[in-house]
């Protein structure tokens, strides 16, 4: 069968990561200047906030672990497959820990946009393994690119005297992240893809974009409805908002932005 890799693709060539970056450029630039972007970017985020986060992060990245561990094997996994390097999971457990104690589990709590994000990892993890190298891709990567100043930003922010509770923004298996992420293009180039799939990868991360700034701007529609902004004088030993329906749309909120501000740093 014949490998996409091999025909012309135009200006940015046949390597896989160019074309997915071409791809999802509009989606970039259109996220980018979201409400909800720019506010995480300027630095406003609280520390209930930053709990609910973590928690979407974790439910993301434990199925994202585990449909990579369980397709470790297959020919478009084995090349990205860096779990020393890159995983993720482990690092949030620290963090949750800090934040929430010891029964840290029991008090995760998740949007349904969360959950979504989960049922399209597992569905192409059993029919598509090959597409979660576009997931893989986006989500390490721009982690990675944009981790140290996504931490600092942090920090800042929440007012914290050191860096415990930031462990998802630290790679202590990548020493150079440049170099990582080079090496990490050039096995992600190197997997041999139909056209046909090739195609779907592409689909798949501009899909991606495409429902983080839908659920964006059904959220400012929702925020816009509710009315009034969760209570900034409330105490930071609280983990959500008081209200249910703002515990909601908080942690949407800053669940998606920080999401889409790994991705924007590939």
């Amino acid at each position: 069968m014949k490998s996409a890799r091999k025909n012309d693709t135009g200006d940015v060539g046949s390597d896989l990561s160019e074309q997915i970056k071409a791809a999802t450029k509009d989606n970039h630039v259109r996220a980018e200047n979201t409400q909800l972007m720019l506010s995480y970017q300027k630095g406003q985020i609280t520390l209930p906030q930053y709990k609910v986060l973590l928690c979407s992060l974790y439910e993301i990245y434990k199925v994202l672990e585990e449909e990579l561990d369980r397709n470790s094997s297959h020919p478009a996994v084995a090349p990205i497959y860096f779990p020393q390097e890159l995983a993720r999971l482990e690092s949030l457990e620290r963090d949750l820990e800090h934040f929430f104690g010891s029964d840290w589990r029991k008090r995760v709590i998740v949007p349904a946009a969360t959950h979504r994000y989960e049922q399209r990892l597992r569905k192409i993890g059993r029919e598509s393994p090959e597409l979660l190298v576009a997931h893989a891709y986006t989500r390490y990567l721009g982690d990675l690119s944009g981790g140290q100043v996504l931490g600092k930003i942090t920090q800042k922010s929440l007012g914290l005297s050191s860096k415990e509770g930031l462990s998802f923004f630290s790679f202590p298996g990548v020493s150079s992240p440049n170099r990582f992420k080079q090496l990490y293009r050039s096995r992600m180039n190197s997997i041999e893809l139909t056209e046909e799939q090739r195609k779907a990868a592409l689909q798949e991360a501009v899909d991606a974009f495409e429902l983080n700034i839908q659920v964006f701007d059904d959220l400012q529609k929702m925020l816009s409805i509710t009315a009034q902004p969760a209570d900034q004088s409330e105490s930071k030993t609280s983990v959500f908002p008081s209200s249910p329906i703002m515990q909601f749309t908080v942690g949407l909120c800053v669940a998606l932005t920080t999401l889409g501000v790994g991705m924007y740093a590939l």
